[in-house]
């Protein structure tokens, strides 16, 4: 048999969102706008829900996880595309790619099942409200949170092993913006059957499974608020999941334009498009998305906001009397000469 001479790639180049020089600056203003609004959204819903007692509900511990997951898939991605803004080549390693595709692939997929738990605890809270406390406990939450977790690191290992498994002979040019599924298979030169069948059986479930939790949770969701008499209660109702709706909208909607439709259809400028909506917009767009209509988070962050101006008067004037005393220390000794001074006369 004839043998092929393999080169074996030890490294990629990322093709990045555009080969325009003109718009690399502006693109990198852009997503680091968009990076800091991310993390500090994200950030700021964990520690408010952290130190707001009245926050400390299962539908907010589930909320600060997935801010937790939404900040972590963006890190995965953001940092390498912005320092790729500002250098020529846009060279990532061999185990660099492979972890940067390991951790997106956990997160994004653990937000898929963090998605469906919101859900769930949505149904509880409204078709069940009087059982919800116990129904939706610490230790259930706690093994929700497992459970998404380990659904996402699971998936994820058995696509970055399916990954690993290829070898990459041709071009080492990535036509992306970070190492994704499918243009480190259009890189491989030996067979990616296993690794379609793959994506699109453990893909499927992946979609399917917290697709059909949503929408029966929904189903019941949408009855329990049709049997509600007065009208303030079934506004109130919808309002608690008008938010996570149009979070699932978002969030699924990109994800299955992005993997889901035929090779055919989809081209190079769409996939970019819609990977920068969900791997960077999404997760910027969450923390506004559950904050703005929610009353709940905005009284507690008034508070939380009142609690600090007081910490820092209160530190202030701790400051400005410590200052005060220290000064007045120094001149005890000089008061008492004074004193004794005058006896003797």
């Amino acid at each position: 048999m004839e043998e092929v001479n393999q080169t074996v790639v030890t490294e990629f180049i990322l093709d990045g969102l555009t080969k325009n020089p003109e718009l690399q600056l502006p693109l990198f203003l852009i997503f680091l706008g968009v990076y800091l609004v991310t993390v500090v959204g994200n950030l700021g819903m964990i520690i408010l829900i952290m130190f707001s007692s009245q926050l400390h509900t299962p539908m907010y511990y589930l909320l600060s996880s997935l801010s937790f997951i939404d900040c972590s898939q963006s890190t995965a991605i953001t940092p390498k595309m912005l320092v790729n803004f500002v250098t020529e080549k846009n060279v990532i390693s061999y185990r660099e790619c492979i972890a940067q595709f390991y951790f997106f692939c956990a997160f994004a997929v653990a937000e898929c099942y963090m998605l469906a738990a919101m859900a769930y605890d949505r149904y509880v809270a409204i078709s069940n409200p009087l059982l919800y406390i116990v129904t939706m406990s610490y230790q259930v939450c706690l093994w929700m949170v497992a459970g998404v977790y380990g659904m996402g690191f699971l998936s994820s290992t058995a696509y970055t092993v399916s990954i690993m498994r290829l070898h990459f002979c041709k071009d080492n040019i990535i036509r992306d913006y970070f190492c994704d599924y499918f243009p480190l298979l259009e890189l491989s030169c030996s067979s990616t059957f296993i690794n379609e069948v793959l994506l699109w059986s453990l893909g499927s479930i992946t979609i399917f499974l917290p697709t059909v939790t949503i929408i029966s949770s929904y189903i019941f969701i949408i009855v329990s608020i049709l049997n509600i008499h007065f009208t303030g209660g079934r506004l109130k109702a919808f309002s608690t999941c008008s938010s996570h709706i149009l979070a699932v909208a978002i969030f699924y909607g990109s994800l299955t334009f992005m993997y889901l439709q035929p090779p055919s259809v989809s081209s190079l400028r769409q996939s970019k498009l819609s990977s920068v909506f969900y791997t960077i917009v999404v997760p910027m767009l969450n923390p506004m998305i559950y904050s703005l209509r929610n009353k709940d988070v905005n009284v507690a962050l008034k508070k939380l906001i009142q609690k600090s101006d007081y910490c820092i008067k209160v530190n202030c004037s701790l400051s400005f009397y410590t200052i005060v005393v220290s000064m007045l220390i120094p001149i005890q000794p000089e008061i008492k000469d004074v004193e004794l001074a005058l006896k003797k006369l």
